[in-house]
């Protein structure tokens, strides 16, 4: 399991001309989901985003967690963080989850996210997107759980 962070002093999505998602301060997490993924991927890596610390303190330092600034999640699936483009021109799809696999790893981790984490907000799932952010810092950090445990 993939995921891009973005520290965001707002974001929002849009589908079809309608906010399906908001939130204020905190973090846009674009997730990315592989076919050998399972709960334990979701787990650890809901886990890990709520706990790190990537807003500052009282000196300005990053000190502070999500949950610690009461800040917000905004989950939007991202299939193409599995894009491969080692070959070619055009990216290959074939390490990322189906959708049948997908969306339920999806949803448990939205789940998981809003046990720990007050505000959470989506995208829509196997929908085309816009996703509109402020990005505070910019604050943006790379997460595979292949590689954190």
């Amino acid at each position: 399991m993939r995921a891009v962070l973005q520290r965001v002093t707002s974001a929002r999505v849009i589908v079809e001309g309608e906010t399906v998602g908001e939130i204020g301060s905190g973090l846009v997490v674009l997730l990315g989901i592989a076919g050998d993924d399972t709960l334990q991927d979701v787990k650890y890596l809901v886990e890990k985003i709520a706990g790190l610390r990537l807003f500052d303190d009282a000196e300005g330092r990053m000190n502070l967690s999500v949950t610690d600034v009461g800040g917000g999640l905004l989950i939007v699936s991202q299939f193409t963080l599995y894009g491969d483009v080692r070959r070619g021109r055009r990216p290959s799809w074939s390490e990322a989850a189906p959708p049948e696999v997908a969306e339920p790893l999806y949803e448990s981790f939205v789940h998981e996210a809003s046990n720990l984490v007050p505000r959470v907000g989506t995208g829509s799932f196997r929908r085309m997107m816009k996703v509109e952010l402020v990005n505070d810092g910019p604050v943006t950090i790379l997460l595979d759980s292949k590689k954190l445990f």
